[in-house]
């Protein structure tokens, strides 16, 4: 681990860092809540109520006087097809997860002729341990209009929405009013900029679920019906909302587009590495002593970096056991992979990856196999239930993970009873087939993605698996002699040893 890595503050140079501490001072307690009222005396302040990072920068005039909207007017500048050449020479990979080429993308948006089209923000921010979109919506959300009314305008869109996480009230919130000064400066709306290019966009607030981070389902979301994600192909570029052309990018995607517009393509590809260009949010939560968000060279730290120059160590001095280094839908690593450099290719090398960047945390005191029971909690109960893998395959694994994980007790050791009690009962392997079925056959990425934590988690940790169903046997075969019947059916066996 080098040490030496340092924070690139480009998609946040106007933001202020947001840490654990940090956050905390911004939660309304009894300590705080006078001094809060007396800073906004217009508003209600209330206990335990969370109060949103004001925008660092004071809003759009200031904005636009550190430069803001300047690469929105060379776009229009531009031919439309221009523009999308130096995205798709900068070679920006979409960072909401799956990491598809934005070039490519807009490049078969542009390609569709006659007809309304549609450009749509993905701020649906459902995975647990990601909060980078609502950092940049909440403290620096023209940055986010400016990429989005540059996408709009390379690929003849005219109409756009940002989709947002019901739960993030006090971004949405400021989003709008972002919208609104744009619209009175002439930044969006018809005619901007005095050029021809007209431009609407629309806020709309998710009605909550994770399924909606999957674009198909977000289309079908945003047209008002049941959000269950769809076949492809056609794709969202060929056949989105309301089946007209439509763009999907996700809000950091977006945050990246001004500055390589305004810099050059060239400028993009001098940060980062091969494969891996510019700079990606991470978010570190978990077991470390500085929870937070941090702007880094993609390639230029490792893990160990991350969490023990930025993140600052693991919490309480304890050792480190597992990470998850892109989310809940990624593999797990060990104290084993620090050296693995974060970037896409390093990532996949070792048997995971990037995904949102959510690098999650978890110490020696851990119990992983507790760990994924709570994801699975999770991945069932967030289930579209459109596709039967991911339907009754998420409530089978849950189910299965709580007769592992759960409390000890003769009700539960009851369901062994057919089956020579919890050794026998081939739990893991039945684990193993559930996680590797619904990897094939899931519908959606999210469904396919779901079972990496659990199939990774018993390839790299099943002693403690293992040590779980030996203790519950050792229950089992303690108690069985007292359960109802026992005599008769042990006469049963005999009789049938005899006759054999």
């Amino acid at each position: 681990m080098s040490g030496q890595v340092r924070e690139t503050r480009i998609l946040l140079r106007r933001c202020a860092p947001v840490t654990r501490e940090q956050a905390g001072e911004r939660l309304v307690t009894s300590k705080n809540i006078k001094r809060w009222r007396s800073r906004f005396p217009s508003r209600d302040i209330r206990l335990h109520e969370w109060i949103p990072y004001e925008p660092a920068d004071g809003g759009i005039d200031a904005y636009i006087e550190s430069g803001g909207y300047s690469a929105l007017r060379k776009a229009l500048g531009m031919r439309p097809g221009d523009v999308v050449e130096a995205i798709a020479e900068s070679q920006l990979l979409g960072r909401g997860g799956a990491g598809f080429q934005t070039g490519v993308k807009w490049r078969l948006a542009a390609a569709q002729t006659g007809g309304e089209k549609f450009f749509v923000c993905n701020a649906e921010e459902g995975e647990p341990g990601t909060f980078k979109d609502k950092v940049l919506l909440e403290q620096d959300p023209h940055q986010v209009l400016e990429g989005m009314a540059i996408g709009a305008y390379a690929t003849g869109c005219s109409e756009g929405f940002i989709f947002i996480k019901g739960e993030y009230g006090a971004a949405a919130q400021r989003v709008m009013q972002a919208v609104r000064e744009a619209e009175s400066k002439g930044l969006l709306g018809v005619g901007i900029g005095g050029s021809a290019f007209s431009f609407r966009v629309r806020v709309v607030r998710s009605v909550g679920g994770y399924v909606c981070g999957e674009e198909t389902a977000l289309l079908r979301a945003l047209e008002g019906r049941r959000a269950v994600p769809q076949a492809k192909p056609p794709f969202p570029t060929i056949a989105g909302l309301n089946r007209r052309p439509t763009v999907i990018n996700n809000v950091e995607t977006l945050a990246y587009v001004p500055h390589i517009i305004d810099k050059g393509p060239a400028w993009f590809r001098g940060l980062g590495v091969e494969g891996s260009y510019g700079t990606k949010l991470f978010c570190i939560s978990g077991n470390v002593a500085n929870a937070g968000l941090y702007e880094i060279e993609l390639g230029s730290c490792t893990l160990g970096d991350l969490i023990f120059h930025f993140g600052g160590g693991i919490e309480g001095g304890k050792a480190l056991k597992a990470v998850l280094p892109g989310g809940v839908s990624t593999s797990f690593l060990t104290a084993q992979d620090l050296d693995v450099r974060m970037d896409y290719d390093s990532l996949h090398r070792a048997g995971s990856s990037l995904g949102t960047g959510a690098v999650l945390v978890f110490d020696q005191t851990v119990s992983i196999p507790d760990v994924v029971k709570g994801l699975f909690d999770f991945f069932a109960s967030e289930s579209c239930g459109h596709c039967t893998p991911c339907r009754i395959g998420t409530r089978i694994a849950r189910d299965l993970l709580a007769r592992i994980t759960g409390p000890v007790g003769i009700d539960e050791l009851a369901n062994f009873r057919s089956r020579g009690g919890p050794r026998a009962a081939g739990l893991l392997d039945k684990l193993e087939a559930l996680g590797a079925t619904l990897k094939a056959a899931a519908k959606c990425g999210l469904g396919q993605a779901a079972p990496c934590p659990l199939l990774s988690s018993l390839e790299r940790f099943r002693e403690e698996y293992t040590m779980l169903i030996e203790r519950r046997q050792a229950e089992y075969d303690r108690i069985v002699d007292h359960w109802p019947g026992a005599e008769a059916r042990k006469a049963k066996v005999r009789a049938r040893r005899q006759d054999s």
